[in-house]
């Protein structure tokens, strides 16, 4: 395994992070596809030994159980000081009036509830899931930056945004002398690169880690553009992200991938891993073959002209994800 260091920041983090949203229980929450506590801890353990210190769940995923499965399974199975573990805030975790957001006082709870599922005093990594326009952005800055002096958090970070609305953020917490984010978790893979248009660039000047989720595109760079999966066949999020027209880029994939010799999975993640600024792609793992190819595409160094080959066929999309 590979380590780099996140943004501008001295955290030491694996090129590959495990995305947790995988691990939950499959009767809690919005995703019947998820693993159960038996079945997630072997993959857990797994991405521990392939030298994998970078976690990533949310306080929505699994109606909380996400939290509380990798937890307990990264109590048991590493040393809290030697692990990354990075949780999210911003959804609706309960019904009635400050049940989501960012406001002050949902920031303030949620933080304390994260941390009881999690079995831990502190987040490495505290991220907001989406941009709230409902709060002053000042608001939510300086309850993150309390958080921080509090000990309760080391770094904060963002997700899918407008670049002018991170931008915002930043420029509010420079101004108050306030916690900055250090990462961006935005929505990037092979069919889906409008963030190269201002968020990427944005990064790059401000020495912030882009983490991408969704770097296989919900399994579509894997597998055969008309093959389905559980998961997928009950997506409608997913369904919403990619159109007809990507066909082409996953025949591309499939081509290198078929000259190679490897799986779709590892050069459409060494293509994303190769791309300026990225820190760590947040890969999700149901099977342990998932892991592997994830682990063996930090090693994979594509060619210039299979880059050019897998770029060529893109064609831009509306922005998704936000």
């Amino acid at each position: 395994m590979q380590y780099v260091k996140l943004g501008s920041t001295g955290l030491d983090v694996s090129r590959i992070c495990l995305g947790c949203m995988t691990y939950g229980l499959p009767d809690r929450g919005t995703h019947d596809w998820t693993l159960d506590e038996e079945a997630s801890r072997p993959l857990i353990r797994q991405a521990l030994e392939a030298g994998i210190n970078f976690f990533d769940t949310a306080n929505v995923y699994s109606d909380g159980t996400s939290e509380e499965i990798v937890g307990r399974a990264l109590r048991d199975f590493a040393r809290r000081d030697e692990i990354v573990l990075a949780t999210k805030v911003h959804g609706r975790t309960r019904p009635g009036p400050n049940g989501g957001g960012l406001s002050r006082k949902a920031i303030m709870s949620e933080i304390d509830l994260s941390l009881g599922r999690l079995g831990t005093d502190y987040v490495d990594l505290y991220q907001i899931h989406r941009y709230d326009p409902h709060t002053p952005v000042e608001e939510t800055m300086e309850a993150l930056h309390d958080l921080v002096k509090a000990g309760k958090v080391r770094y904060i970070g963002a997700s899918s945004m407008y670049a002018w609305q991170f931008s915002k953020a930043q420029y509010t917490a420079t101004l108050h002398g306030w916690t900055r984010f250090v990462s961006m978790q935005n929505h990037y893979n092979l069919l889906y690169r409008e963030e190269e248009r201002e968020m990427l660039p944005l990064c790059a000047d401000q020495g912030v880690g882009v983490l991408p989720w969704s770097p296989l595109a919900r399994g579509r760079l894997t597998r055969d553009w008309d093959v389905s999966t559980r998961r997928s066949a009950n997506d409608r999020f997913g369904d919403s992200l990619y159109a007809d027209g990507d066909r082409a880029v996953v025949e591309a994939v499939t081509r290198i991938a078929a000259e190679r010799g490897v799986p779709r999975a590892q050069v459409a993640l060494a293509w994303l891993l190769g791309r300026p600024g990225v820190s760590a792609p947040i890969v999700g793992a149901s099977k342990p073959g998932h892991l592997e190819d994830a682990v063996a595409a930090v090693e994979l160094t594509l060619e210039k002209k299979e880059l050019e080959e897998l770029e060529r066929p893109y064609a831009p999309h509306a922005v998704k994800g936000h």
